[in-house]
């Protein structure tokens, strides 16, 4: 696995990148060298923030992020979040070969099937009228949705807002 360390706001030790990659071999197991982490490291105020992604063969994604007083606690738990979404997603990948007749996939193997696995099961259709942004977030809001489509009325794109975990909102503009 190919691993990089990054820290925002600190300074990241040996010894904390030794803790890190201990961890993520732990992970290895599941996996190929073509695998790729980013560990993001940051401190604001007493928070010690990890975040962790990690890119899958196939296009998989797997992401986990946490937060507490300590560092070293931080990393600990992120990698058991990882770990649980992998397996979560190696055990629905095993069912969906036993339901088809196939064969179960070995400790550490990867699927070609990924791509099958989600599937879009219903499809909704509405006008789309200009809007600014603020209003967007007030009809999002009333329909009880964590986003909302809308055409800004200010620029004519199509743009997205979305209720983000701190509470706040985010806009998406395309960029052409």
């Amino acid at each position: 696995m190919k691993l990089t360390i990054s820290g925002k706001n600190i300074d990241v030790t040996n010894a904390l990148k030794e803790h890190i990659q201990r961890r993520f071999a732990k992970l290895d197991k599941h996996f190929d060298d073509t695998v790729e982490a980013q560990v993001t490291l940051s401190v604001i105020k007493d928070n010690h923030n990890v975040e962790a992604t990690m890119f899958l063969n196939g296009g998989m994604l797997v992401r986990g992020e946490q937060s507490t007083g300590d560092m070293y606690a931080s990393v600990d738990q992120v990698i058991d979040k990882v770990e649980r979404q992998i397996k979560k997603h190696k055990t629905k990948i095993n069912r969906k070969l036993r339901q088809s007749g196939g064969s179960l996939l070995k400790e550490g193997a990867e699927s070609t099937e990924e791509g099958k696995d989600p599937e879009i099961v219903k499809t909704k259709r509405f006008a789309i009228k200009p809007m600014t942004p603020e209003e967007a977030v007030l009809q999002m809001e009333l329909i009880g949705h964590d986003f909302f489509v809308f055409r800004n009325a200010e620029t004519e794109e199509v743009n997205v807002v979305y209720r983000r975990k701190d509470g706040n909102y985010g806009q998406i503009e395309p960029e052409v």
